[in-house]
């Protein structure tokens, strides 16, 4: 098995490389590629160093049976004819083809079989904050649908990459030795503050970010006339993403109805005991693999509404570990 890391040097291609080794996923031989400016560095996978190489239009990709790419949507889109051209299955974790009709966008354990519709040799990774509701959103549809879908978020500084985590704890220290704090990576100082701002406002009001959840939650569930609602919000946590979620099904599920379900998802922890204030937090789950769901109970609005909490570690199942599942998945069935 030949497999490529394109955007080895940030935060999620670091990432790739960690969640190959967890997932003891079967490399034969690796690639690292880069920019201009990480191209030469070197990173130790399973024992032994590799050299990022300079990404270039040429036949690096030859032979490579997945590629995971992590660069930015303006990368992917010029590249992506290079990465697939010999035949590879190029993963890409940008919002470069999400909504492409000829592209399947893929949370495993929700569509697992969409990824053996790929012409183009290109499966998509659905935005984080999408990734880890579709997974937690899964159950309760399989027991009766889903209509609408409301969402808050309450996202993490490594949402926006390794500088903006850098800047968050930098903006910390500049604070206390009583300093101006720096901000460049968002709109405004993040600690000891919250910003309604995920990505570009759009004409609706809406971002970016929360239009992804719209429309992505809808191709990946194969669900059209799906309603969904979602503000974003990035909290001064470091790491792992949190959601509040309030849905409205078409027949009522009681709570221990939902929580069974949750139970036997695939992929899914249950820390819902709040007589012992047992819930899930950022500080928890960061760097974990599954999704966390708790605080499961009636909408005291609707009697066929549910509300629960769901807290996913958004560099790991929000981007390298839902990438590489998509491979895995697809070894496993291979058809």
């Amino acid at each position: 098995m030949k497999v490529a890391i394109v955007g080895a040097s940030g935060a999620v291609g670091q990432e790739f490389l960690r969640v190959l080794d967890e997932q003891n996923f079967p490399v034969d031989e690796l690639l690292l590629f880069g920019s201009q400016r990480s191209a030469g560095r070197k990173y130790t996978f399973r024992g032994k160093e590799y050299e990022v190489k300079l990404l270039q239009d040429n036949d690096d990709f030859r032979g490579v049976d997945y590629a995971f790419v992590s660069a930015g949507a303006g990368v992917s889109k010029q590249f992506a004819d290079t990465i697939t051209r010999h035949g590879a299955i190029m993963i890409d974790n940008s919002s470069a083809f999400r909504m492409d009709q000829d592209v399947p966008l893929v949370v495993p354990e929700v569509n697992g079989d969409d990824a053996f519709n790929a012409p183009r040799n290109i499966i998509a990774n659905p935005n984080c904050t999408t990734i880890q509701m579709v997974v937690a959103l899964k159950p309760i549809n399989d027991l009766t649908p889903i209509k609408r879908v409301h969402v808050a978020t309450y996202q993490a500084a490594s949402g926006a990459g390794a500088a903006a985590m850098d800047e968050l704890v930098r903006q910390y220290g500049q604070i206390e030795r009583g300093e101006e704090p720096t901000v460049e990576k968002f709109a405004y100082q993040l600690a000891y503050n919250v910003i309604p701002h995920v990505d570009v406002f759009l004409d609706n009001g809406y971002t970016k970010e929360e239009m992804k959840m719209y429309n992505e939650t809808k191709k990946i569930m194969h669900a059209p006339k799906l309603d969904v609602s979602a503000t974003c919000v990035r909290v001064p946590v470091m790491r792992t993403h949190s959601e509040a979620i309030w849905v409205e099904t078409e027949q009522p599920v009681s709570v221990e109805e939902a929580r069974a379900a949750f139970e036997k998802g695939e992929g899914l922890v249950v820390v819902d005991d709040p007589a012992n204030k047992r819930y899930p937090m950022p500080l928890e789950i960061a760097h974990k693999d599954p999704v966390y769901v708790g605080r499961i109970r009636k909408d005291l609005t609707d009697p066929n509404g549910l509300s629960f909490w769901v807290v996913g570690d958004q560099i790991k199942k929000g981007a390298a570990l839902n990438a590489v599942q998509i491979a895995l998945y697809m070894i496993k069935h291979k058809k």
